[in-house]
């Protein structure tokens, strides 16, 4: 268990079984049926120690209100995301939610926490995803088509640590292993054509492609106006349907991130293909805090 960061763990656990030649061929696989707010170590008789419960919501509404404030990001900048994931969502067969939706539609909805509303909160469900993961050799001898291989380029790790002032560990967070994932393979911001990212919260698309250097500080609401980050965009995130609409059953959400952006190298996404996509990038955190980021290639 490692909150939502729990598949994208096993795939990277998977990932150095193979890299460091201890086999040539792992499977990752995330299943999940959330029984909330029991999660596993409540199961298991673990008492928590840390106190009264956090509410994520309120703590991502805070930093929207911040980014609000201080870069004058828009309630329907914020919108557009739930709107543009959805969209994707609603071409995608195994999302949860596969139903469009309006700008109006998600100022409309049921308030949670202001500035949010439902459609600015992921659903949390069941549901189940694996990756097979396998070196040159492994490919050969099982005789799978290396035509249709992906190529991991980087998988990195980290766990919280100290943060600045006026800083936010989740952003830190990515900013740190996204520049490690791009030294690793090599590759900039510019070279990115998917990603799929944690936006449990519609302010964490907006937090997480400033920090993954898709755009300035403070402009990750101005991607929604140009679609940029829209499938056939530069860039585009989420292509899925993300957590808001693909859902967040914990244990196999970021094993389905690496899915998606697999389907998308191949071409075989359908409706929501972005163009000519040849990299990839998956980014999780998790309650902790941990943060897991992998770089994904067209062999």
């Amino acid at each position: 268990e490692n909150a939502s960061a729990t598949g994208s763990t096993a795939f990277r656990e998977a990932t150095i079984q193979v890299a460091a030649g201890f086999s040539d061929c792992s499977l990752a696989l995330g299943v999940d049926q959330v029984d909330r707010p029991r999660l596993a170590p409540q199961r298991e008789g673990n008492t928590n120690l840390l106190g009264k419960a956090s509410f994520p919501a309120l703590g991502f509404a805070l930093l929207a209100k911040q980014h609000m404030q201080r870069y004058g990001t828009t309630r329907d900048q914020l919108a557009a995301i739930s709107v543009k994931n959805h969209w994707n969502g609603a071409r995608n067969p195994n999302a949860q939610f596969q139903t469009e939706c309006t700008v109006e539609e998600v100022h409309a909805a049921r308030d949670v926490v202001d500035p949010f509303t439902t459609l600015h909160c992921c659903p949390i469900g069941e549901g189940a995803a694996a990756v097979i993961i396998a070196s040159e050799d492994g490919i050969a001898r099982l005789g799978i088509d290396s035509e249709r291989a992906v190529r991991v380029t980087s998988s990195v790790a980290a766990s919280e640590r100290l943060t600045p002032p006026g800083g936010s560990y989740h952003v830190d967070l990515t900013r740190q292993c996204v520049n490690r994932a791009y030294e690793d393979a090599g590759i900039g911001p510019n070279d990115l054509d998917v990603v799929e990212l944690h936006e449990a919260f519609t302010i964490e698309e907006i937090l997480y492609t400033e920090a993954m250097g898709l755009c300035g500080e403070g402009e990750g609401g101005k991607l929604l106006d140009t679609r940029d980050t829209w499938v056939g965009g530069r860039c585009a995130v989420n292509p899925s349907g993300g957590l808001l609409a693909m859902g967040h059953p914990f244990g196999p959400t970021g094993l389905g991130q690496i899915a998606e952006i697999t389907q998308q190298l191949r071409g075989e996404a359908g409706e929501r293909q972005q163009p000519n996509a040849k990299t990839g990038l998956a980014h999780m955190v998790g309650i902790g805090e941990v943060c897991f980021v992998h770089t994904l290639s067209k062999s």
